[in-house]
């Protein structure tokens, strides 16, 4: 009796330890773009944080997978503890087949899958949302950019020479490790955050504000998110611009820690820790922005070959 219990007990323990030494995965979504050199580079952004957040030096065990289109695979979905968003407007909208997409995200959200946009990819236009701006988004992250083509709202867009980003929610796991920084970005102003007076089943929580434009300065929402009743969480930050300013520790800090914590993992103490080789090492079109050609309104769409 005794020995068949020391069986099942040890038997229990390796399946135990299976499960544990299973790697958190994570999943990385680039979508189109067609900004010119430099800015965007979303392809290289998406290879960029799969590095970043293999390496992390004090968070262990996670796996990427990375897709330039939506990943078709449901076995893939399934594993995904939560999806990263990385390109010229919300992705799911923006690949073929989108209301496919949106089903099987919210397949994702259902089960209580976290959810990240990072830049331009909490964008939405006004083809993509109801009259009144409602979007799955605006419940699976809180909020969203809405692009000038919205009847209901329209968030605003431009470069400025120095954005300092300041904590709204400085005890927030997401700020860990991290300190007010300034940056030359275009960190997105009057981002839509709902209706105003409603109520949605959970509450958005600004994390960062910054007091934009300079010469009429009042607090910006650039950085919020949202903790989901299906238990999932919504991680939405309205930078990087310029591909270069990846090289600034806080603001990389920052956008992976809101990666980890959307994904139900403890953020350290002292936030992420990581080493970030050159920024040519993720093969982007250019680390400095390049002009459009005059009298060119959009450079061709950037494509990158399908991976995983």
């Amino acid at each position: 009796m005794r020995r068949t219990l020391r069986l099942v007990l040890f038997f229990s323990s390796l399946v135990v330890s299976a499960f544990a030494a299973e790697p958190r995965r994570i999943l990385v979504v680039v979508g189109p773009t067609d900004h010119p050199p430099g800015t965007h580079e979303v392809a290289a952004g998406g290879r960029l944080l799969k590095h970043c957040l293999e390496s992390m030096a004090n968070v262990p065990g996670v796996k990427v997978d990375l897709f330039y289109e939506w990943p078709k695979d449901a076995t893939v979905r399934a594993a995904a503890s939560t999806i990263v968003f990385i390109g010229d407007t919300f992705p799911p909208n923006r690949l073929p087949n989108a209301a496919q997409n949106l089903a099987e995200l919210g397949d994702m959200m259902d089960r209580g899958c976290g959810i990240v946009c990072v830049h331009y990819a909490t964008g939405l236009l006004g083809a993509d949302v109801k009259p009144d701006g409602d979007h799955p988004l605006l419940h699976w992250m809180g909020g969203y950019f809405a692009h000038k083509s919205c009847q209901h709202h329209v968030s605003l867009a431009k470069i400025f020479p120095a954005a300092t980003i300041t904590p709204t929610a400085p005890q927030h796991p997401v700020w860990r490790g991290c300190r007010e920084f300034t940056l030359h970005d275009e960190p997105y102003t009057n981002n839509y955050l709902g209706p105003a007076g409603s109520r949605f089943a959970a509450p958005t929580t600004v994390l960062a504000t910054s007091l934009l434009p300079p010469d009429a300065p009042k607090p910006e929402a650039v950085s919020w998110c949202i903790e989901r009743p299906d238990t999932g969480r919504g991680f939405a930050v309205v930078m990087p611009h310029f591909y270069r300013n990846w090289k600034l520790e806080d603001l990389r800090r920052y956008v992976l820690n809101g990666i980890v914590w959307s994904a139900k993992l403890e953020v350290p103490a002292k936030g992420v820790q990581t080493t970030l080789p050159d920024l040519s090492t993720f093969a982007p079109l250019s680390i400095e922005p390049v002009p459009r050609a005059p009298n060119t309104k959009s450079a061709p769409k950037k494509t990158a070959p399908v991976t995983k």
